[in-house]
């Protein structure tokens, strides 16, 4: 694939641009082998093009041409280019300036972002995972493990949960949480934001259910904290004592290395009063060359037992 092939999908993709974040090139599900180390996202008024791996200057070049094209015709006000393979100064503003408080939309409701950290503040391809979860939550109590700025627990309350139980160790993305909940005039007396380590602290988290929905979002690795290959089974071991009846789960996944049945296998054998009910599709925007490489979200339904 070329560069102005390249240039015609990102033109594709904003044909319809509005607010919401929008994937408008998705290389990293390696379905262009040319250019699987760049993203590239529409934030409201913002292009952000993402090198994954260094790459060399000439190409560099073209591809910042072909986005500084995009930038002006398409009505964009600042083009940022973030470079993920370095440790330090990942962002590079190649045109306009930061908002003082840069948000992303999606279907309504608003995100806050942070422009110096490698991630972001919120993920898009778990747009479809959040649309689920709000249109489940009415009335019910969830539970948001590893929930990071928690943007479940938004679109939960939004939904019309009555409670959302969100648990995360890094309290400065509970604290975004909290600002995300505010950002939506939604009403924090029915969120609870805890900064503990998931898997040393299941009474505490017990505590506050039993939960009708439960949503299991972990980082595929987190040196010290989480490894989904070894780690993962320790949650699904304890669902059981989380759980109200009738409860459904949101498991997601998203290791390249672990296909959906690591995670229905592990359902089998440590939670089998859960039953496989389907797997979310994934956003159109997030093309892949093989699905069980890419995003899994997997809902688990407990299963009623006849009287």
């Amino acid at each position: 694939m070329n560069i102005e092939k390249l240039k015609e999908i990102i033109l594709k993709n904003l044909e319809n641009k509005s607010v919401d974040f929008k994937r408008v090139f998705h290389g990293r599900g390696n379905f262009y082998d040319d250019f699987n180390y760049l993203v590239v996202d529409s934030i409201n008024d913002i292009l952000m093009a993402t090198f994954f791996e260094e790459v060399d200057v000439d190409t560099q070049k073209e591809i910042t041409k072909i986005l500084d094209e995009v930038y002006a015709t398409k009505g964009f006000k600042t083009f940022i280019i973030q470079r993920r393979y370095k440790k330090d100064n990942l962002y590079e503003i190649l045109r306009g300036k930061i908002p003082e408080n840069p948000i992303a939309y999606e279907n309504g409701l608003k995100y806050a972002l942070n422009f110096s950290n490698q991630n972001i503040g919120i993920f898009p391809d778990m747009k479809n995972g959040r649309s689920f979860i709000k249109e489940i939550s009415k009335d019910k109590n969830v539970l948001n493990l590893f929930s990071y700025t928690c943007a479940f627990s938004v679109s939960a309350i939004s939904g019309g949960a009555l409670k959302v139980v969100n648990v995360d160790m890094a309290k400065n993305a509970l604290t975004t949480g909290r600002i995300n909940h505010h950002l939506n005039n939604l009403d924090t007396k029915k969120v609870k934001f805890l900064p503990y380590d998931i898997l040393k602290s299941w009474n505490r988290i017990k505590k506050e259910g039993p939960y009708e929905i439960i949503v299991i979002d972990p980082p595929s690795f987190q040196k010290g904290s989480f490894e989904a290959s070894k780690d993962y089974e320790k949650i699904i071991r304890r669902l059981n004592e989380l759980a109200a009846p009738d409860c459904t789960i949101l498991s997601c996944l998203n290791a390249p290395e672990l296909d959906s049945d690591f995670i229905k296998n592990k359902f089998s054998e440590f939670a089998p009063s859960f039953k496989f009910v389907k797997r979310l599709e994934n956003v159109e925007e997030f093309v892949a060359i093989d699905e069980e490489k890419s995003l899994k979200n997997l809902v688990f339904k407990m299963k009623l037992i006849d009287n």
